[in-house]
């Protein structure tokens, strides 16, 4: 009995205990920001998308003697083209580079069509390097949208979760991963700077309508990525960028095609 008098007594774990052990964990361990968990979950689903064909001839030259002429060259769409000169293995041109999102985990594919427009060959590469042609499955010119389909994919290909965008607000926190200038998966961070927004291309083409702004940078190669938000959901496709100049490079205006728009062109509702 002497010995168990003897025995100090359990000492009783109080809140002040509790928050004096986060604190200190809080200063010993830098946590993960919001950004990089949000982009963490969708990166497994982003793929590079390179468009290969016949470059055409410059205005004016004829074919044989033009040099390759970067695709989509003046517009303000992050989309795009690859160095001059680069070949794909069939001794096609590439004519440009941008992202895409898997939707569905048997290889179904969102992207720009600004991306694949003209391509005889469209090749992606998944998160784990590996390669696949792609075939095209429809186009949607309204949206400047595509959807392709890999013909091999990895196993355990996740597919990203869709997200409504009805419900973002101007400074919203949103991510965009893709490849601008071929280099990614990248990841950038900014808000939502206004929803319900025109954009007409330079050369008046068309208007794309009821589009995300955001201030997330994004560059030609960005193109067809997705937008996520800050708990890892998709709520729209890089699609564009507003440069007055012609650097075609991001000043910080940049728009996305809302997935609810994107879920029509696949034909299932995204929420």
């Amino acid at each position: 009995m002497a010995y168990l008098w003897s025995q100090p007594r359990p000492q009783v774990l109080t809140q002040e205990h509790i928050d004096a052990a986060v604190l200190r964990t809080l200063e010993e361990k830098t946590l993960p920001s919001r950004a990089a968990k949000a982009a963490d979950i969708v990166r497994p689903s982003v793929v590079r998308v390179r468009s290969f064909g016949e470059a055409p001839p410059s205005k004016g030259k004829p074919k044989a003697e033009s040099q390759r002429q970067e695709p989509g060259s003046g517009k303000d769409t992050p989309g795009d083209p690859k160095p001059r000169g680069k070949y794909d293995p069939e001794g096609m041109d590439e004519l440009s580079v941008g992202s895409g999102v898997v939707v569905v985990d048997t290889g179904i594919i969102l992207t720009n069509l600004h991306v694949v427009a003209g391509a005889k060959r469209v090749r992606v590469t998944f998160h784990d390097g590996s390669e696949s042609d792609a075939d095209l499955v429809s186009l949607h010119p309204e949206n400047d949208l595509a959807v392709i389909k890999a013909r091999t994919i990895p196993d355990d290909l996740p597919a990203a979760t869709l997200g409504s965008a009805s419900r973002l607000k101007p400074g919203d926190e949103v991510v965009a991963v893709g490849f601008p200038f071929g280099i990614g998966p990248s990841v950038s961070s900014g808000i939502v700077s206004g929803v319900n927004r025109e954009f007409r291309s330079p050369e008046g083409e068309r208007v794309l309508t009821r589009l995300i702004q955001f201030d997330a940078a994004a560059n030609p190669g960005s193109s067809g990525g997705p937008l996520v938000t800050m708990q890892g959901d998709v709520v729209g496709i890089v699609t564009a960028i507003l440069n007055p100049t012609e650097s075609r490079t991001f000043i910080g205006i940049g728009f996305a095609v809302t997935i609810a728009a994107a879920g029509r062109a696949i034909g299932i509702h995204p929420f």
